[in-house]
């Protein structure tokens, strides 16, 4: 695939991917109101419309074909109206719009991952074409009592005589089905640009056995004027599932026989022109209609511009390069001690520009969890019909931006959990009535910024998780390191996240496979982030993942232990101190703390916590980092601080993950300018391993 193609491609799955999740949005909306608003009707139909053209634009037939039936629905129910749909026939409409998507989607999956698309579409088709014969009353007995009163078109040699002074017959693609709602629809197409002009069958837009009559005689239309004439042939030559069109003059009619007529047609005379109007074409056709002017004008309001995420992470890597090299000049041991007021006002400049560069890029890198977070929506609507609960979905922080990258990783470890909520959280509705609850579940899906990280919250009002049974599955697939009574509730809901752990006795079509809370856990971690599960036996249940804002470049402080040189984040760190001997006292375990603005903080010696040789032992020679992430807060005992440093982040390499190196405290690493290489610390979890 070219260059060209391939960007063609992105763009095409971009916007196809947007216009579903909007459709979603749309669909669940409506269903939630009970009907369709005319806005909504209108805004579907244009979201086909545009996945139609495209699709076909793209040779994608599968996606064409269906986006193109879906069309042809909602022109019926615009023109018909959603009041005339009963409430059955509503919800049976709600249902097949949502299986309709999902054949889209997966096609959309299939052309990501480069694989063949569905051939075999029938079914989903035969649902929507038998929808559609059921909603505008066709049955057999109404199809054969109606052609009887159908009006015949005349032959060639008899059209009819209503002033026309030239006719054009159109006979649409073979099988396209729905030929009077095609016929009804170019009528429409034509009313913008010809002001007077005939057609027959007449009665289209409301009988649809005129199919068998338009497909065995054509589509008739007449024109009294020879330039409207040519106007409804551009637009016919503009619109789809067009086979062929004729032109056929009057012979009595006077306009036929001026020899000096300008826009006479009469070459066309009796001839069929046989068009190639696949969807294709007419979807290239309506692409490039647009007038210069209207180009101009979109042009002048376009703000926004798509970028491959590939082309972000490479510039995003170049920023950090260029601030390493910032810091690997600016650190030279070659000027060191020299007096260079110029390269000293030169290299602040620098550092202010490399600042404003990587603030703009990671900016542009940012985007709200709101995409993920709707997702949710259709999650919870679909496993609620399949489970027969009453769940609603309450979203909170939409709005909270976090790196894309990120963004694409927290989507499955969030469905997972929306999704264990739904199957083993929410208790059926006799079981919340019998205990006196709401007989409708809910779920809240929060997100919020503290300082570097976005907290997301997955909570439900369910059962809550009994500690015993988890300890009893534990011990019995002899996942237990210590007694049982040694085991906090903590840790018990933390043998949830073990490999291959599950409640479920029985698999279901959304859990017990022994795939579950590890996945999430390590997706979550992948990303430098963390999970934790809380839990209330009758109350309900809540997953609480951090995440890091980014993955790119953090400003850290570097302190030293020894010879060994580590990165604590500037925003895990609210002050730095000297302390002596007697300010450190000891807890009922012998551990050091000390007292700090009226409370008590416990001492990790960083150089114990590593075994790294040092001469700094004494309280009174090393210092103090008060550091805090989240309820941890502690103060860190290392040799010296080396000064504020901005970093870029380089994940460790993955073998190193069978250490359980992310359990140890260490979040990553950073190469510094002399080009040494320092540990970068994770607060949070550096806490939890000096407990071990």
């Amino acid at each position: 695939m070219d260059n060209g193609m391939e960007s063609m491609l992105d763009m095409y799955l971009f916007e196809t991917n947007s216009l579903l999740e909007q459709l979603d949005e749309i669909l669940l909306g409506a269903e939630k109101a009970g009907t369709f608003t005319t806005d909504d009707v209108n805004e579907i139909f244009r979201i086909m419309h545009t996945i139609k053209g495209s699709s076909a634009m793209m040779d994608f037939s599968s996606l064409m074909t269906i986006a193109h039936r879906i069309e042809d629905l909602f022109f019926f129910i615009r023109e018909s109206s959603v009041e005339s749909l009963d409430e059955n026939s509503r919800q049976e409409l709600f249902n097949l719009m949502f299986r309709s998507t999902d054949y889209l989607r997966a096609d959309v999956a299939k052309v990501e991952n480069n694989e063949p698309l569905n051939t075999n579409i029938d079914s989903i088709i035969e649902e929507i074409n038998t929808f559609v014969d059921k909603i505008s009353n066709k049955t057999q007995s109404d199809a054969t009592s109606s052609e009887t009163a159908v009006t015949t078109i005349n032959p060639v040699s008899q059209l009819p005589e209503d002033g026309s002074v030239v006719f054009l017959k159109i006979y649409f693609d073979e099988g396209c089905n729905m030929e009077n709602l095609r016929a009804f629809m170019l009528v429409n197409a034509l009313k913008d640009s010809c002001d007077d002009f005939t057609f027959y069958p007449s009665d289209v837009e409301k009988n649809s056995a005129t199919c068998s009559e338009i497909v065995e005689k054509g589509f008739l239309l007449g024109f009294r004027q020879h330039e409207d004439v040519e106007k409804a042939i551009h637009t016919i030559n503009n619109s789809s599932n067009i086979q062929t069109y004729e032109v056929l003059e009057v012979p009595t009619a006077p306009a036929t026989n001026t020899p000096d007529n300008p826009k006479k047609p009469s070459e066309h005379a009796g001839k069929p022109r046989t068009e190639s109007t696949s969807s294709k074409n007419a979807a290239t056709s309506e692409n490039s209609s647009a007038t210069p002017s209207a180009t101009q004008h979109v042009a002048n309001k376009q703000s926004l511009i798509s970028v491959n995420l590939t082309k972000l992470d490479k510039l995003m890597a170049i920023v950090g390069e260029i601030v390493i090299t910032e810091s690997m000049v600016t650190s030279s041991p070659d000027i060191q001690g020299l007096k260079l007021d110029n390269f000293t006002k030169s290299a602040r400049q620098l550092r202010k520009l490399t600042d404003e560069l990587q603030d703009i890029v990671m900016s542009i890198r940012m985007v709200p969890v709101a995409g993920v977070f709707q997702k949710m929506n259709r999650i919870v609507r679909d496993m609620g019909q399949k489970l027969n609960k009453e769940v609603k979905l309450t979203l909170i922080g939409e709005d909270t931006e976090v790196d894309k990258t990120i963004v694409d990783s927290i989507g499955d470890p969030i469905m997972h959990m929306v999704r264990n909520s739904m199957d083993h959280g929410i208790e059926s509705t006799e079981t919340r009535i019998a205990n006196d609850k709401n007989p409708m579940g809910e779920i809240i899906l929060s997100a919020e910024h503290t300082g570097s990280e976005v907290i997301i919250t997955i909570q439900d009002d369910g059962g809550g998780i009994d500690p015993a049974r988890i300890l009893e599955k534990a011990k019995k697939n002899g996942l237990l390191t210590k007694p049982e009574s040694e085991y906090s509730k903590k840790e018990i809901l933390a043998l949830l996240m073990m490999p291959g752990f599950s409640t479920n006795d029985s698999v279901t079509e959304f859990s017990g496979r022994g795939v579950g809370m590890d996945v999430v856990k390590k997706n979550v971690e992948k990303v430098g982030g963390s999970v934790t599960i809380t839990s209330e036996l009758g109350v309900g249940t809540c997953t609480t993942m951090k995440i890091p804002l980014t993955l790119a470049i953090v400003d850290g402080m570097e302190v030293s232990t020894g010879n060994s040189i580590f990165t604590i984040p500037i925003t895990n760190i609210r002050q730095s101190f000297k302390a002596n001997a007697e300010d450190v006292i000891y807890d009922a375990k012998g551990r050091e703390i000390i007292k700090r603005m009226d409370n008590f903080y416990p001492i990790i010696r960083i150089h114990e916590l590593y075994n790294i040789e040092t001469e700094i032992t004494n309280i009174e020679d090393g210092i103090l980092v008060w550091v805090e992430e989240g309820d941890k807060s502690y103060c860190l005992f290392v040799d010296e601080l080396l000064g504020e440093q901005q970093v870029v982040v380089k994940p460790l390499p993955t073998y190193l993950a069978s250490f359980n190196i992310k359990n140890s405290g260490i979040a990553g690493c950073t190469i510094l300018g002399d080009g040494n290489i320092s540990i970068i610390l994770d607060i949070g979890n550096l806490h939890s391993a000096s407990n071990q």
